[in-house]
């Protein structure tokens, strides 16, 4: 991996910590935001968000741990804690799908709709913006280090990105027709992207080879 000068390579090692940092602190208050209003409002897919940002500490905290062992020496396999790491975000992730599942089935019974989605709105909005600038420097990082491990991590915020725009186009349809079909309809869509991600993370914890614990596309790109 090392191929830029060691000065040069800590350089961007230094940069891709401290992203990983910004993701994980990011998302504790993205969490803890989202789950006081998904519950207070009664917003099944903001609920869901805020869980899944939870969740996606866990995967971060693996990456935090793999970027500050690749300043040490070039690694080729994941290590026990990031084994364990994997595990248990792809346990938590089919937990959530579990649960979003449920709580979809539980909604329509009642006929529960949200109060209000403006929470889910802003919060999406402010999310988008903080995913785009995190992925577009990880992949920049990653290219300069020539890390497909860091490009991989860069592909995991790509598709957080993807569950802001789905939270933030069910709360913008909902705020504005007040259908509760298309909350539900979010919050499958938060689980079709659990479920994905839950199933990517054991997929790498097995593999054993360094890269992202989330769905989608962790290739390079």
């Amino acid at each position: 991996m090392d191929i830029l000068p060691s000065k040069e390579s800590e350089h961007w090692l230094r940069i891709a910590l401290v992203l990983s940092l910004i993701t994980i602190f990011y998302n504790i208050v993205e969490g803890i935001v989202s789950v006081f209003f998904g519950t207070k409002d009664e917003t099944l897919a903001l609920l869901g968000f805020g869980v899944d940002s939870f969740v996606e500490v866990i995967s971060g905290i693996g990456i935090a741990h793999m970027i500050y062992r690749m300043r040490k020496t070039d690694i080729k396999f994941h290590d026990a804690f990031e084994r364990k790491a994997l595990r248990i975000t792809g346990s938590a992730f089919y937990l959530l799908t579990g649960g979003l599942l449920l709580g979809v089935f539980l909604s329509l019974v009642r006929h529960k709709t949200p109060a209000t989605t403006i929470a889910g709105i802003i919060i999406a909005g402010i999310s988008i913006c903080t995913m785009y600038f995190l992925m577009h420097y990880k992949l920049k990082v990653g290219k300069q280090l020539k890390s497909d491990a860091i490009i991989s991590d860069a592909n995991c915020t790509r598709t957080c990105l993807y569950l802001s725009i789905i939270l933030l186009v069910s709360s913008l349809l909902f705020e504005w027709l007040h259908i509760g079909y298309i909350d539900l309809a979010g919050s499958l869509g938060i689980a079709w992207f659990a479920f994905s991600e839950g199933r990517e993370a054991f997929e790498k914890a097995k593999k054993n080879e360094p890269g992202c614990a989330c769905g989608g596309n962790c290739r390079n790109s």
